[in-house]
């Protein structure tokens, strides 16, 4: 079996969390190829299965990337499959699973090419002390912003900066961010293999190593669990995947609200990191659920 690990041009050296699968694939007798996704030169044709990993500048590139993800399907098997791609690329997924009851943090939105709101008037009518500003398409925290008291009016310039460009959400900011971190679960075809808890430095909101958070093992509470599964299912519901079978890969990522509640972030199942360095267990499943599905 041959498979292809898409990645993308400036993909750092350090960045080894897939490692352990490349090598669960390998021990299994499978050929892995990490080819950059928007080479035009590679023939998707040629792999058994392609499974879509560390892309991580297709925010860049929306169109061209959804585009890349259906041609691809149309040649070889790609996990998770195309339609996935169209609708997780865009965080207003978000509102549909708040809809079918999903603990979901409360959320303005900011369609792309709207005016600024008045965000100090915004916040003391929600109720919120400080909030968060993030894109409905990102990654990585690009194009985030974190509004304390007073700051509303220099936050406005700032959105009016980035709304012509792409879409964008106000939440509150969750406190716990900074003193639990935000928790993750990953799922393999549809079962929980590990968890993740990831913890910025001092004093900032960002949780990717990119920004120096850490990340450690992590055994979710029974209540994150629930809120994990709780994620997948609605998905289920509302995005049947083409063959009804579950995603083949999923992180559930979470923050404790005010409350102490468990609510859900992001559902990732295009490229997320899925912390296998912490999870060697999970790389084996993955590694044959990955070759069950390319007819191994």
């Amino acid at each position: 079996m041959r498979l292809a690990l898409p990645t993308y041009a400036r993909h750092p050296a350090w960045e080894v969390d897939d490692h352990p699968l490349h090598r669960a694939l390998r021990a299994r007798g499978a050929t892995v190829e990490v080819p950059i996704w928007d080479d035009p030169n590679v023939q998707w044709s040629s792999y058994d299965l392609v499974l879509i990993r560390t892309v991580w500048d297709y925010h860049q590139k929306l169109p061209q990337f959804r585009a890349w993800a259906h041609a691809v399907a149309a040649q070889t098997a790609l996990h998770n499959p195309a339609s996935v791609v169209d609708w997780n690329t865009d965080k207003t997924y978000l509102q549909r699973l708040a809809a079918e009851g999903v603990p979901v943090a409360p959320t303005a939105w900011l369609p792309q090419g709207s005016a600024p709101p008045d965000l100090d008037a915004l916040l003391a009518g929600a109720g919120w002390s400080r909030a968060l500003l993030k894109p409905v398409v990102g990654a990585s925290s690009s194009d985030t912003l974190r509004v304390r008291p007073g700051e509303g009016a220099a936050a406005g310039r700032w959105l009016g900066s980035v709304l012509p460009r792409v879409g964008m959400m106000v939440q509150p900011y969750l406190r716990s961010v900074e003193t639990q971190g935000e928790t993750s679960v990953i799922f393999v075809d549809g079962e929980p293999c590990h968890g993740v808890r990831k913890v910025p430095v001092p004093g900032d909101y960002r949780v990717q190593d990119d920004h120096g958070a850490h990340d450690e093992p992590w055994d979710p509470p029974e209540d994150e669990r629930a809120l994990a599964r709780a994620a997948l299912a609605a998905a289920a519901r509302l995005w049947p995947t083409p063959d009804g079978r579950p995603l083949l890969y999923a992180r559930v990522d979470m923050l404790r609200d005010d409350a102490g509640d468990p609510v859900l972030v992001e559902l990732e199942v295009v490229e997320p990191s899925l912390f296998l360095r912490h999870g060697p267990a999970t790389a084996e499943r993955l590694a044959a659920a990955a070759l069950a599905r390319a007819g191994a």
